[in-house]
């Protein structure tokens, strides 16, 4: 706000704004994954995550996970190597991580079911943005998969 010695930046913030890691991810899920088994995952995640100061949204349709985690850079760096391990889904692709003094954007477990096109448009941004190499194969291959039609249902279920 102020561009003066002694004003900081930080005091537009909120008092509630703490230190949060993000971490934002799209994947493939693998394929005995139904709903039923991401509304398991989801009440087991809510009660166990929430307990570890993580929130977050968890977006789930045509087979695809999106998903938007936020919580103290320790916890969520946990969070993540255990994502990495889990096989309820594969080509993990990297959106976002960062580290920040700010208030929570999502305070509460979410989960939302969206529709192929929604999570294509996010995935085809994600594309063009990306120079990993193996985050281009694997949006690549999610994009294919959506492309493929097989999965029309939201959820798979």
């Amino acid at each position: 706000m102020f561009d003066e010695p002694g004003f900081s930046d930080d005091a537009d913030l909120d008092p509630a704004a703490i230190m949060l890691e993000t971490f934002v991810y799209c994947s493939l899920a693998a394929d005995d994954i139904d709903a039923d088994e991401v509304s398991r995952l989801v009440a087991f995640s809510q009660k166990r995550n929430v307990a570890r100061g993580i929130t977050g949204v968890l977006v789930f349709g045509s087979g695809v996970f999106f998903q938007w985690i936020e919580g103290p850079p320790a916890e969520v760096r946990t969070l993540i190597a255990n994502l990495h391990g889990d096989t309820r889904h594969h080509d993990i692709v990297t959106l976002d991580q960062s580290v920040e003094v700010r208030e929570r954007l999502y305070p509460h477990w979410d989960m939302e079911p969206v529709e192929a096109d929604d999570l294509r448009e996010v995935l085809e941004e994600a594309l063009e943005s990306t120079e990993d190499e193996g985050s281009i194969a694997a949006l690549k291959r999610i994009l294919g998969h959506l492309e493929s039609g097989s999965l029309s249902e939201v959820g798979r279920g």
